[in-house]
């Protein structure tokens, strides 16, 4: 089973971060900047392997470096509403699809 989730981000990500900023220009400052991700651990599991930048195993990152420096909150309400799921296909098809919707909204998203 794979859950999406939604991390609030500080709003210096935007200023900081050329990448993150040309990715959002219909960003007007007004609503968040966001990361939407996919993971197979929990929410919160997953969060605090963010801010932690913790490694696999196999030494590999398991953390998105604009959500260890710059992730406040899990923001429960921009996906509690969705079910688990059941194919990594399917949940990254979802993490996209929920990632552009928030950005039609004129939220900055950031999402893999």
């Amino acid at each position: 089973m794979y859950f999406i989730y939604v991390i609030e981000l500080s709003k210096k990500v935007f200023s900081e971060n050329r990448k993150f900023r040309e990715a959002n220009p219909q960003f007007n400052g007004v609503l968040e900047c966001l990361y939407v991700g996919m993971t197979s651990k929990t929410p919160k599991e997953r969060f605090d392997q963010h801010k932690n930048g913790t490694l696999s195993k196999k030494g590999h990152k398991l953390s998105s470096t604009i959500v260890q420096k710059y992730g406040l909150y899990l923001r429960g309400s921009l996906f509690n509403h969705i079910d688990p799921i059941k194919s990594r296909t399917d949940a990254l098809k979802m993490e996209e699809q929920l990632a552009l919707e928030l950005r039609r909204k004129k939220y900055a998203v950031w999402f893999n």
